[in-house]
């Protein structure tokens, strides 16, 4: 066989075109990939990007690096909005407002200052009739006030345009509402626990006396009417009732808001918190060691 030098020239040509393409050729062919980012693409795909390069002296990756590029901006913007939205609310006063804006009703109300002492009740116990039954004749503007305290604004209760002044009696409505359903509530397994929690960390004071050793205290109302008198603490040690301390702001809270008949219920169902009862220790008057007689 005569290899003539048409055929050598021909030849070279070719190995020369390999070479250049690389891998674009390798991956035309089908022959097989080389590299992991290796890619089997079309025909009029190939061709195109081909030229492109030619002319450009780009990659073919280009338009994938556009892409990804964008789905990385998309991300980070993603993410930030994120942050936004759970960032410390006591750096940026509007972020704060907006939270509180998002706040359900009751958190908000609880999370006040001055209802320490109130617990947070539960929608599913409020959304019971059952729970509410007599309050309606003891509240007004009673429907009001409980789509106040369940964030339904769903009501249009007639139609009837509410004023401001209406609206500022609804507002104490609410208030009295939601704290006549909290001395129900805190009576109930679900209540008791919470009050519990509270207890034990002696979130209602502690007993002012000397011999009770700064025995923790529950809050007692002394009238179960609204408005009869403002909330105490039992001390279930000496078994009497206190003032609370002047740093807690819950003493303008209503008694009624937790009853007459909480504290003992309270013990009852936690017996183990009961305090052993102090013995008839008490303060003695005595003049330079001698007990003061008595008329």
């Amino acid at each position: 066989m005569t290899v003539t030098v048409l055929d050598l020239l021909f030849f070279s040509f070719f190995v020369f075109e390999v070479r250049h393409l690389g891998v674009d050729y390798i991956m035309f062919t089908g022959g097989g990939t080389v590299g992991p980012k290796a890619e089997v693409v079309d025909r009029e795909g190939f061709s195109e990007a081909y030229n492109v390069n030619r002319s450009e002296g780009k990659e073919t990756t280009g338009a994938n690096s556009v892409l990804m590029g964008k789905q990385m901006h998309d991300s980070r913007s993603a993410a930030f909005s994120r942050a936004d939205i759970f960032q410390d609310t006591s750096e940026d006063s509007e972020v704060k407002g907006s939270d509180e804006e998002d706040l359900a009703w009751t958190t908000w109300f609880c999370k006040l200052p001055g209802n320490e002492f109130l617990c947070e009740v539960d929608d599913y116990f409020i959304l019971d009739n059952f729970n509410l039954c007599g309050l309606r004749h003891q509240v007004p503007y009673y429907d009001h006030a409980l789509d106040l305290i369940l964030d339904d604004d769903s009501s249009s209760h007639g139609g009837k345009m509410i004023t401001d002044e209406q609206n500022e009696l609804i507002e104490s409505s609410a208030e009295m509402l939601y704290g006549l359903i909290h001395a129900r509530y805190i009576l109930t397994d679900q209540g008791f626990l919470c009050m519990l929690n509270k207890y034990n960390k002696s979130e209602f004071g502690r007993c002012p006396r000397v011999f009770c050793s700064g025995q923790s205290c529950l809050p007692i109302g002394l009238s179960d009417v609204p408005g009869a008198s403002t909330v105490k603490i039992y001390c279930p040690k000496c078994e009497d009732v206190y003032h609370p301390p002047s740093k807690y702001q819950a003493s303008n809270i209503d008694g009624a808001y937790f009853g007459t008949a909480f504290p003992h219920l309270f013990l009852m169902y936690y017996p183990t918190r009961t305090p052993k009862k102090v013995s008839s220790q008490s303060y003695v008057p005595r003049v330079f060691g001698f007990k003061l007689h008595k008329p």
